[in-house]
């Protein structure tokens, strides 16, 4: 009776002991690794830095085609810019011009 009693004193603390502390290792874990985890939130700071950057680089390229479409856009259109984007588009030069070809990068 008395080794009963001495067992229920030692095991029970064990048990409980080892129960809150498998619970505790749980929620820690998912609190690291989970969905919502520590982790996770440095991926998600590291994607807001890079969508970040490509904002930045759309921003910076709307400008260039707003600033274009601006010398296009008034009552007088720049000349060269016309010329410019003719010559592009329909991939023909001028009979004065002169067309030097450089050897491409490998």
């Amino acid at each position: 009776m008395v080794i009963r009693k001495r067992r229920r004193a030692i095991l029970f603390p064990l048990i409980l002991y080892a129960a809150s502390a498998a619970l505790s290792s749980y929620f820690l874990w998912h609190a690291l690794n989970g969905e919502r985890g520590l982790k996770a939130h440095d991926d998600y700071e590291r994607q807001i830095a890079l969508l970040d950057a490509q904002l930045a680089e759309l921003k910076t390229e709307r400008q260039q085609w707003q600033h274009r479409i601006g010398l296009m856009h008034n009552s007088a259109v720049d000349r060269d810019l016309l010329d410019e984007e003719s010559r592009t588009r329909l991939g023909r030069i001028g009979a004065n011009d002169l067309l030097v070809i450089l050897p491409q990068e490998q």
